[in-house]
């Protein structure tokens, strides 16, 4: 069963249930889903459709911030729900022990690459790899922490 097949069947299962706050929490997703869809005239596969619902994720993040720093602890509640049923549908994710390994990894390959030993300037290079081969596995803005660590070691 695909990631979409399943999340239009926990769509179904809230109906039935009446848990009007997950069902609304799977509908944003699958609307955000068939825009992507639409926008891209194209089929999302499960990797995309992870994309897709971390950004979402990060975006229930930023607000839950600001709505704590303004005070409002209703609506900081409501994205945390929202929160909690995105992050039912990601694949596992990596430690922070094996995404610094798979930094480590990535660092020396564009060390060898670039024939030196890379500087903060190659962050961007860095990042781009790592999000080709972390994305969907690993909090980016933790890897972008780790890699910053590992070139400042460097």
């Amino acid at each position: 069963m695909s990631l979409k097949d399943r999340i239009t069947e926990d769509m179904k299962t809230a109906m039935r249930a009446k848990d009007s706050a997950r069902l609304g929490a799977i509908r944003l997703l699958l609307a955000a889903i068939k825009q992507k869809e639409v926008d891209e005239r194209v089929t999302l596969d499960d990797a995309a459709i992870i994309a897709v619902i971390d950004k979402l994720i990060k975006q229930r993040k930023d607000s839950i911030a600001a709505y704590t720093q303004a005070g409002r602890q209703d609506l900081a509640d409501a994205e945390q729900a929202e929160l909690q049923v995105l992050q039912v549908y990601l694949p596992e994710r990596l430690t922070p022990e094996a995404v610094a390994q798979e930094v480590a990894a990535i660092v020396a390959e564009a060390s060898a690459e670039l024939g030196r030993k890379p500087a903060a300037s190659d962050m961007g290079k860095i990042m781009a790899a790592a999000k080709a081969r972390l994305a969907g596995k690993a909090d980016m803005a933790a890897v972008s922490a780790a890699v910053k660590a590992a070139l400042e070691q460097r």
